[in-house]
Formats: C-alpha cells, structure tokens, sequence
C-alpha cells in the first residue's frame, strides 16, 4: 500500500483520495504493468493460500502469524527507506499523533485483525473461489455507505449495480462455488467484505493526514498487537502444523500483505485510480484459475454464474 489507494486490495472506489495525475506515458510502462500484475497474483493468492493453510492453523492463529511477517517486512522496508522518506514525505503525515494516531490503529485493527480472522473462518467452510468473490462485492458496500453516511450522490447505476450483485451473491451463497453451501462461510465472507468496505471508508478520512507508507505499517502493528491474545494458539498449533502450512502462512504475511501493497503503491503512483480499479476486478477471476489448478475446487455453473454477476454489478456500481 507512496499512493493514496494503497491499502485498498480488491477493487476499491476512492473518490476523495486519488493520487496526482501521472505522467504522460507512465501507464504504457512495462514495469508499471509487471508490478499491476504481480499485485493481481499476490492478492488472489492470497485466497488460495488461506485455504492451504487453514487445514492446519485456526482462524486468528493463521492471522497472528501473517500479521507477524508482515509487520517485520514493512518495519524492514520502513527502516530502509527512511532517509529517501524524509526528503520526500511531509514530517506531519509521517508522524500521525493524538487523534490521527488512534483512528489509524482503529482502521489496522479491523482491516489487519478483524478482516484476516473472518475471510481466514470463512475459508475453513467455502472455497477459495466463493470467498473471493464474496469480498468482490465490497466497493459496492463502499459506495452504498458513502451514499448514506457521507451524503455522496445516489446514482441509478449504483443501484443497478447493487442489484446484479446480490443476485450474483446470492446465486453463491444457494449453490455454493464447488457445488456445496455452508451458510455460515457466506456470512463470514461476507463479514470481511463488509469490515473492508469500513477499512475503506476510514481510509478515505486519514490518508489526506497521513501518508499510505506510514498508515500501512502503523496499521499493520495495531492489527498485529490486536491478534497477539491467539498466541498460545499460534505456539501451540505452530507445533504441530506441517512445514508446508507454516511456509504458507509466512507467504501470506510477506508476499501478498507487504509486497503486494508495495507494488500496488508503485502501480497507484503512475497509473489513474480508474485503471488501477479495473486492474483489481482480475483478482476474482484468477482466484478462481488458481484454486482450480491448485486446489483441484472446480466451480459450479450456478455459482460461476453468480461469480459473473457479481463482477458486473461491482464494475456498473464503482463505474463513474
């Protein structure tokens, strides 16, 4: 997550919170698509990898852990690139006090805490698929809350767009994305959607007093601090588990939370908040490829449909 969008993973609509216009030209740079699609790979991973770990790990032991790893790879990043930092980031957004401060832990306590724990209880009841595609519908919680609480315009597309959607989740939640529903996965699911979509807005209020760089770690160690009563879980479970699962859960922390946030704060920096969105609506479908090649989940038509839905209802709701 140096861009105001940073610390949106899925396919966020940020109005008030956009990065400068790029250059001419920056977004036909093939690094800035490299690192687009390396974030779309880490992230919709990230599905897949939940769901291998979860096997051997419960939900807030498999939290703490990654919250762990990531913490350590964003302080390392944050030691690294302190001088560069302080040449080119205000001291003010650098140093969030007082009020700023606790909303910032607010916001990684839900997102890193909450959000972790409820998308890692529903991946221990769906698939990899259908919990991705769940959470694909957070923008348009995002737009609808915006709507009621910030008094953004109700627009006839967002409606249609919240329409189709739940029509798409609720295809899901009837058929389940293998063919088999568990009712409190989908809720859970939906929990972290809608936990990302409060991320999100929070988000919108502190990025324009502290910056993304500072905001993600500071975040990332309020989340961490928050999961720290499952340690004895975590220890205990850490005995047992598989190396494989404990490689997984230390993937999950270092790749797709601290470097996929990375390379989307490179993307954020050179293309418009418009195409990066549209870049974020891949993240479903190439969890779906993965758990398919991986994971050997093979979607259900119904669902696939629903999936299909879904996606369109977020692109005409977020759509400006």
């Amino acid at each position: 997550m140096t861009s105001l969008e940073m610390t949106a993973p899925t396919g966020a609509h940020v109005e008030r919170a956009t990065p400068p216009a790029p250059p001419a030209g920056a977004g036909r740079s093939w690094p800035v698509i490299a690192a687009a699609g390396t974030t779309v790979l880490l992230w919709a991973s990230a599905f897949v990898g939940i769901r291998f770990a979860g096997h051997d790990y419960s939900p807030g032991a498999m939290a703490l852990g990654r919250m762990l790893a990531a913490s350590v790879a964003l302080s390392g990043f944050v030691a690294l690139t302190a001088r560069r930092r302080r040449s080119t980031v205000p001291a003010r957004t650098r140093r969030p006090r007082g009020a700023t401060l606790g909303l910032v832990a607010v916001w990684g306590v839900a997102w890193f805490g909450g959000y972790n724990v409820a998308l890692n209880g529903a991946e221990r009841l769906v698939d990899a698929g259908t919990a991705a595609l769940l959470v694909a519908v957070a923008p348009i919680l995002v737009a609808v809350a915006a709507t009621l609480v910030l008094g953004e315009r109700l627009t006839g597309r967002l409606g249609v767009g919240v329409a189709v959607a739940f029509v798409g989740v609720a295809l899901i939640a009837a058929t389940g994305f293998t063919g088999h529903v568990d009712q409190l996965g989908v809720a859970l699911a939906v929990l972290a959607a809608v936990l990302y979509a409060f991320g999100v807005l929070l988000q919108k209020r502190l990025l324009a007093r502290v910056d993304a760089v500072t905001m993600t770690w500071l975040g990332a160690l309020a989340g961490t601090i928050a999961l720290l009563p499952f340690a004895p879980a975590l220890l205990g479970e850490l005995a047992a588990a598989p190396t494989s699962a404990t490689l997984g859960m230390l993937y999950l922390g270092v790749f797709p939370t601290a470097i996929g946030f990375l390379t989307w704060g490179y993307v954020l920096s050179r293309w418009t908040a418009g195409r990066t969105t549209a870049a974020t609506y891949l993240v479903p479908p190439v969890t779906v490829a993965l758990s398919w090649m991986l994971l050997s989940e093979v979607p259900a038509p119904l669902a696939l449909l629903g999936g299909v839905l879904c996606l369109a209802g977020v692109v005409l709701a977020t759509r400006r």
